[in-house]
């Protein structure tokens, strides 16, 4: 009966670690497919984009921390906690980590859309990862946006203006406006100018607003569209 007993023991024994051993593989194809599918660049950011560097996490081993990542140069500058994170792990229900030397999570995103994670930070706020194919261009500075530019409607200039990245006072940036501007636009009452977001704003008399997005690099479109369109053109 002893003899039995140690017989079905030893079974047992061999056919679990067959299973462990058929099982580990899968579960390392497992890993290895879902670092596959998320690895790439990434920008790394705070939720409004004006701290913002590079991280390329790699689908290749780093021993106890992982897998491999690469900062970009200026990233510990950015957020200087980076400074501790030595590689990457992709776990269960999709909580992305970013890890220590010894494997230790330093900060953990979770999925909120393909491509996109995001972290509550202490002291930080929000900060995001997403894959460099997803992400939009930042939104053109007041300094990129500062110049003479011409106010169009359809192929006819209707004014000429300056606008200069300094302030004006009441939250605008100062514009010069030169003279000859057609009768509506003096109406108007151009006064000064702001970046809100991807949107630019020129400001009139009785605090009356128009509003431009950009259709190319030297166009913005007045919105919404009216029957008399007007459109920033840079000459």
């Amino acid at each position: 009966m002893r003899t039995n007993r140690t017989a079905l023991l030893a079974t047992a024994l061999i056919m679990g670690f067959y299973t462990n051993a058929l099982a580990a593989p899968e579960a390392a194809s497992a890993l290895n497919e879902t670092a596959k599918t998320t690895a790439g660049e990434y920008e790394f950011s705070n939720a409004d984009r004006d701290r913002r560097c590079m991280v390329n996490l790699k689908a290749e081993p780093a021993g106890a921390a992982g897998l491999k990542l690469e900062f970009d140069k200026n990233c510990t500058t950015v957020f200087p906690f980076a400074k501790d994170v030595a590689g990457w792990t992709i776990a269960e229900g999709d909580f992305l980590r970013l890890v220590d030397a010894k494997g230790k999570p330093v900060i953990e995103f979770s999925e909120v859309e393909s491509g996109i994670f995001e972290s509550p930070h202490p002291g930080e706020g929000v900060l995001f990862l997403q894959s460099a194919a997803a992400i939009a261009p930042p939104p053109p500075t007041a300094d990129q946006i500062a110049g003479d530019w011409n106010l169009m409607r359809g192929k006819d200039k209707v004014c000429s203006l300056t606008l200069i990245n300094k302030p004006a006072g009441g939250g605008s940036l100062a514009m010069m406006v030169k003279p000859g501007c057609d009768p509506a636009i003096v109406q108007f009452g151009l006064s000064g100018w702001q970046m809100d977001d991807a949107e630019l704003v020129m400001k009139g008399t009785e605090d009356r607003t128009w509003r431009f997005e950009e259709t190319d690099d030297k166009t913005w479109q007045r919105i919404p569209e009216t029957r008399d369109p007007l459109a920033l053109v840079r000459p």
